[in-house]
């Protein structure tokens, strides 16, 4: 394996930690403080430039359905208007 295939494996393990913990209904302590940690790793993989941001965001939202299912609505369901609007 590579060096970058490396470290997104490892921050794989990380994210799957925390999304694992808050299903689990871990102290809230326990979660900051885990997430710090991820938030820390991400950023040194953006500021070293091993990672792009949109490389993060794809692995965030894999691990995040790997845990807790498929999202409940698309972007574009939120972001369009909605076309019927009932009057009050």
């Amino acid at each position: 394996m590579t060096a970058k295939a490396d470290l997104l494996n490892e921050l794989r393990g990380m994210l799957r930690d925390v999304f694992v913990a808050k299903a689990s209904g871990q102290l809230h302590a326990r979660l900051a403080r885990a997430h710090g940690y991820v938030d820390g790793f991400m950023k040194a993989l953006l500021d070293t430039g091993v990672a792009t941001k949109a490389e993060l965001l794809e692995l965030v939202a894999s691990e995040r359905e790997h845990v807790s299912g498929p999202a409940l609505r698309t972007m574009s369901d939120i972001t369009e208007p909605e076309s019927e609007t009932v009057a009050a």
